[in-house]
């Protein structure tokens, strides 16, 4: 199973359903909190192109943020790529 990483913040509630997704499906996830630390957003931010919370990998892949998450849900692309 490849490693997931999440870019988040305590107080977002969209990081608190991607989250919530990958604990149904028992994904074990390296949580970043960015709040109060600019130098974890920065990196965040350079590392996706965008700085808005969540930002999830999976593995080598910048899943995007929690509708990007939940889009690749819907199409039934999620569970091969946790796989992979």
């Amino acid at each position: 199973m490849p490693e997931v990483i999440v870019y988040s913040s305590d107080y977002c509630p969209y990081c608190s359903r991607a989250k919530q997704l990958l604990n149904s499906k028992k994904v074990a996830f390296e949580e970043i909190v960015v709040d109060g630390k600019p130098q974890l957003r920065t990196e965040m931010s350079k590392k996706a192109g965008r700085t808005s919370v969540p930002q999830i990998w999976i593995g080598s892949v910048h899943v995007g943020g929690c509708d990007d998450l939940f889009a690749l849900e819907r199409a039934g692309k999620l569970d091969a790529l946790l796989a992979a």
